[in-house]
């Protein structure tokens, strides 16, 4: 598996904080909302998937409650990026150059932001989540903050067209909002709220939605 924010994105790890906030509506309401709701078990051990620039780890680590937080990314540039943000956190901040598919350590939360959309079915995606529950301790939870758009129908346009309206307010023209949809598609894939929730509960997580602002979505799955 092989994957480089700065080809996918067309742009410069450097940037990636800024640009982040452009491309996804209602970005630091997801990050706020995952943390705080993996805040709640008090995890001693949480495994944060696709882990990026480490924003989101740097929210769960402003938890005293959350004890280490292990950063898990594919791409070697922003799993550097993270070190250097989150230096001030010492040993509570451990970082592993893994992918989705490298076996899950037991832990007591796992979390994604803006990352699980690279799994490229929902076969696949449901496969993740069974391996997501097993690697969870009894009492863990599953938060994962993301896309989440039909493949087809009115919905996928309703959703499209507000998340272009987001782009075009961020400063970005709206055929270039287009574009990066298209540009996105060659390694994205995204699937509606309703299958994303059949899939936590298929594997045997007690699933929810937190939040929902257009395309964006707060999921969570609760280990019983």
């Amino acid at each position: 598996m092989s994957h480089k924010v700065s080809r996918h994105l067309r742009i410069e790890v450097a940037s990636y904080d800024r640009k982040i906030r452009q491309f996804v509506p209602g970005y630091e309401t997801m990050l706020g909302i995952a943390s705080a709701l993996t805040a709640e078990v008090k995890p001693g051990h949480v495994l944060d998937l696709g882990s990026g620039s480490g924003r989101l780890s740097e929210s769960l680590l402003s938890y005293p409650e959350i004890g280490i937080v292990e950063l898990w990314d594919i791409d070697p540039e922003m799993l550097e990026h993270a070190k250097i943000r989150l230096s001030a956190y010492g040993e509570r901040a451990r970082f592993e150059l893994s992918s989705f598919n490298d076996p899950f350590p037991t832990c007591d939360a796992i979390t994604a932001c803006i990352s699980l959309h690279h799994v490229p079915s929902l076969e696949k995606k449901q496969a993740l989540y069974q391996r997501a529950y097993n690697a969870l301790r009894p009492g863990g939870i599953f938060v994962n903050a993301d896309a989440a758009v039909p493949t087809h129908g009115k919905e996928k346009e309703r959703l499209y067209r507000y998340w272009a309206r987001h782009l075009v307010a961020s400063g970005i023209p709206e055929e270039r909002a287009w574009q990066h949809f298209e540009e996105w598609a060659e390694e994205d894939s995204y699937f509606s709220l309703t299958e994303e929730l059949a899939a936590l509960t298929a594997v045997g997580f007690d699933a929810h939605c937190a939040w929902r602002e257009g395309p964006s979505a707060v999921i969570l799955g609760r280990r019983l």
